[in-house]
C-alpha cells in the first residue's frame, strides 16, 4: 500500500499540474502560445515545489537553495525520462507489436506516469533531506 507521504506527493503533483494547465489557458489571452506554455510550466513547478516543501516533505531541514537546485534537476531528469519512454513506446515497441489504438497518447501516459515514482524517490533522497 502506498504511504501517506507518497499519496500527498501525488496530490501536490495533481494540484501543480492543474495550476500549470489553467494558468496556460489564462496566459494565452495575453501572450503567445509558446510563451504561455513556458510561463505556465514555471508556475506549475513553483506550485509543486511550494506544496511539496510545505505538505509532503515538511520535516526537511536542508537549505532552501539546495532544495530548489535539486528540485529543478530532478524535474529536468523527469522530462528526459518522459520523453525517452514515450518515444520508445510510440516509435518502437507499439509498432513492433502492431498496436494502433492511440499509440502516442498511451505512450505519453506511460511516459508521464513512470517519473512520478522516480521523482518521488529523488525528491525524498536529495531535494528534501533531513540533515542530522
Amino acid at each position: 500500500m502506498a504511504s501517506r507521504q507518497f499519496l500527498m506527493f501525488l496530490l501536490a503533483g495533481g494540484i501543480a499540474a492543474a495550476a500549470n494547465f489553467l494558468s496556460r489557458i489564462l496566459l494565452s489571452g495575453a501572450l503567445s502560445y509558446i510563451s504561455s506554455i513556458v510561463i505556465a510550466y514555471c508556475i506549475g513547478m513553483l506550485t509543486a515545489f511550494a506544496l511539496n516543501r510545505r505538505f509532503v516533505f515538511s520535516e526537511a531541514n536542508n537549505p532552501l537553495h539546495t532544495q530548489a537546485t535539486w528540485f529543478v534537476a530532478i524535474n529536468l531528469l523527469a522530462v528526459v525520462q518522459t520523453l525517452a519512454l514515450s518515444l520508445l513506446l510510440a516509435r518502437w515497441l507499439f509498432p513492433a507489436i502492431g498496436m494502433t489504438f492511440y499509440p502516442e497518447t498511451i505512450a505519453h501516459a506511460f511516459g508521464v506516469a513512470v517519473p512520478v515514482v522516480t521523482s518521488y524517490l529523488g525528491h525524498k533522497a536529495f531535494t528534501f533531506r533531513i540533515r542530522s
